[in-house]
């Protein structure tokens, strides 16, 4: 087994920093090998067979095209969750974690009713279902084929949540209850910063739940907003996941449109990625 991590390594130490590489080798082998961490340890001199083999060097040859290794092996973790993913959804980051954290550790009623709008994969809501056990989660999203892997994802760790397919730009031609929580993680990355992200996301992301017109950077914020206006409960909560550089435009819009108890947090990098504010 010793060969084929250097095997590993060596192909993709050209296109990937070290410390990547590492977390690439642990993946592959726990999907291929069906080793843990553990294991990769302990049993270095494993024989790794032809088949094995064949498999690991295709694998490698999509990292080389920058292909994310989610995609690759179709499912990933978060939030103590293993959850199916593809290109019709977006890869759920680390720092959507620390907003579900945020989320389940406040002051919300044990049978809330949660709304998640733009749902991707189901994360989010998933996550906080299987937190808060005793609250009614539904999740929307515009995009059909999202909602299969969402559904998917809830069969797979058993969590009930109702999942719709709504255009939430379109709110107002839907009938919808009143809710104690919303949060979303909506498309914000504008068109100018493009070039100061990774080929993998560029080439393999859905585009249409990442990036929004440098124009109307807030666009789904802001409709978002508007929803929760009517659609909160008086002193429930909007939560959002931002653009790191529009914190500020962010604090401005809520305050402006009579929201209270705001605060913008950062993420563990420093960054503000996260806004909480209550109707």
């Amino acid at each position: 087994m010793q060969k084929t991590i250097q095997y590993i390594k060596s192909e993709l130490g050209t296109y990937y920093p070290d410390t990547e590489i590492q977390g690439f080798v642990r993946l592959i082998l726990e999907s291929v090998l069906f080793l843990t961490y553990t294991d990769i340890v302990l049993q270095k001199d494993k024989t790794v067979s032809a088949d094995e083999l064949a498999t690991i060097k295709e694998l490698v040859t999509k990292l080389k095209k920058y292909e994310p290794i989610q995609y690759i092996l179709g499912e990933t973790e978060f939030y103590d969750l293993r959850l199916t993913v593809s290109p019709a959804v977006l890869i759920p980051r680390p720092e959507t974690e620390e907003l579900v954290h945020w989320i389940i550790h406040s002051e919300i009623a044990p049978a809330a009713r949660i709304l998640d709008v733009g749902t991707g994969s189901g994360c989010i809501a998933l996550a906080i279902k299987n937190e808060l056990g005793g609250a009614d989660l539904t999740a929307v999203d515009i995009s059909e084929n999202a909602l299969e892997i969402a559904k998917n994802n809830a069969a797979r760790n058993n969590l009930d949540v109702n999942f719709i397919q709504a255009d939430i730009l379109s709110w107002r031609n839907y009938n919808w209850p009143q809710f104690d929580v919303v949060v979303s993680n909506p498309p914000y990355v504008r068109e100018l910063e493009k070039e100061m992200m990774d080929d993998n996301v560029l080439r393999y992301e859905p585009k249409g739940a990442l990036f929004v017109e440098n124009e109307n950077p807030l666009v789904f914020y802001r409709t978002i907003s508007e929803f929760a206006l009517v659609n909160l409960k008086k002193g429930g909560c909007l939560f959002f996941e931002i653009n790191e550089y529009l914190g500020k435009e962010m604090v401005a819009l809520v305050k402006a449109m009579g929201f209270s108890n705001i605060e913008l947090r950062k993420d563990l990098n420093g960054r503000d990625r996260m806004l909480a504010c209550r109707k």
